[in-house]
């Protein structure tokens, strides 16, 4: 059986127009058409699957109209979601719904757009923020420096920084870790001039969107403070001032039992206050600079107080590597006899980003 070249021609321009008619629609402002399948979109950008050039990212605010003939879901900015094939006219929006109907809205007020399989792992990310697993949802860093100098003196100088945390849509862990060591040999003789150790556990529960409550867990060793261990465990109540994807500002206030062991043989028992304040902010070309200042006046013994400040500046290097800046500041009023009251740490390094 033969086929005339005119019948397999007209063949050929009915598939690709059945093709193309069943194909995913995307209108710009200049009159071009793109066609493909939509697999996501928000209120900046649309993502179109090609045959042609595999996904494309499309500027929302060049797109005149869309249609998509294979049901997308749409998350509305009242927490709606609406399922069905969609059209769009203006600034209107016509979903064709498998239960009840056609449902009419309008772009202003569409937050997402995903296609089945977007909306599959949409969903399954959702539920595991809700219900995490012990060892899901970790991200964190590890601060590496280290200088050394030979010739007439040596000398090195070691700091670490480990933090861990684990966040989900209602409370977060956070595990600190830091070391600092500084050794000086002139002539055969060692002398160390930096050696403290500081770690700390906290545990923030939203209570609301604004209020958290809030307990932790703080432990340090100075040798030049002759503090062999300082234990603090305490909590208290916070509130989100402002909480947003650039960063956050929270204020706190608690208490806690402050136990301290010096190398001399005293030991001190103490309850304190807790004012805190701590914030973080992304700053333009990636950077970001976080801090935290926590004020522990002594109500066993009336006028001492303690003062913990860090700070720091962290500058993107790639996806797993950054350039950080800290300082942390630990003030105490009433060291032993001897001993200064302020300990200031320094570091800069890289820093090595991990994710779970």
């Amino acid at each position: 059986m033969t086929h005339s070249p005119r019948l397999l021609i007209s063949a050929g321009l009915a598939f690709l127009t059945m093709s193309q008619a069943a194909a995913d629609q995307v209108r710009l402002r200049n009159g071009d058409q793109l066609t493909g399948s939509i697999v996501r979109a928000d209120e900046k950008t649309i993502v179109l699957k090609t045959g042609y050039a595999g996904e494309i990212k499309i500027d929302r605010a060049v797109v005149t109209s869309l249609s998509a003939d294979t049901p997308l879901s749409l998350e509305l900015k009242d927490g709606q979601k609406v399922v069905g094939t969609v059209e769009t006219r203006g600034s209107e929006v016509r979903v064709a719904t498998a239960d009840t109907g056609t449902v009419t809205t309008t772009l202003d007020r569409v937050a997402a757009v995903r296609n089945k399989e977007e909306q599959a792992a949409y969903e399954q990310q959702i539920e595991r923020y809700r219900n995490p697993g012990l060892l899901d949802l970790w991200t964190g860093y590890v601060d590496t420096g280290m200088a050394l100098a030979r010739g007439n003196s040596k000398s090195q100088t070691i700091n670490t920084a480990v933090v861990a945390e684990r966040a989900t849509s209602r409370d977060k862990i956070a595990v600190s870790f830091t070391q600092l060591f500084s050794r000086t040999t002139t002539q055969g003789a060692n002398v160390t001039a930096a050696n403290a150790i500081r770690g700390g556990l906290r545990y923030n529960l939203d209570i609301t969107r604004k209020l958290l409550a809030f307990g932790f867990t703080e432990l340090e060793y100075d040798e030049f403070q002759a503090l062999d261990l300082r234990f603090v465990i305490g909590g208290g109540l916070g509130y989100h001032i402002f909480k947003n994807e650039r960063g956050f500002w929270d204020l706190g206030l608690g208490a806690n039992s402050n136990r301290e062991f010096f190398a001399t043989g005293l030991r001190r028992t103490s309850a304190e206050l807790l004012l805190a304040e701590e914030s973080s902010y992304a700053l333009p070309g990636g950077s970001k600079f976080a801090q935290r200042l926590a004020f522990y006046p002594n109500i066993s013994n009336t006028g001492a107080y303690r003062i913990n400040f860090d700070a720091g500046t962290v500058t993107k290097l790639n996806t797993w590597m950054d350039w950080q800046v800290t300082v942390s500041d630990r003030y105490l009023s009433n060291p032993i006899f001897g001993r200064k009251k302020n300990d200031i740490i320094f570091t800069t390094g890289l820093r090595l980003n991990f994710k779970r």
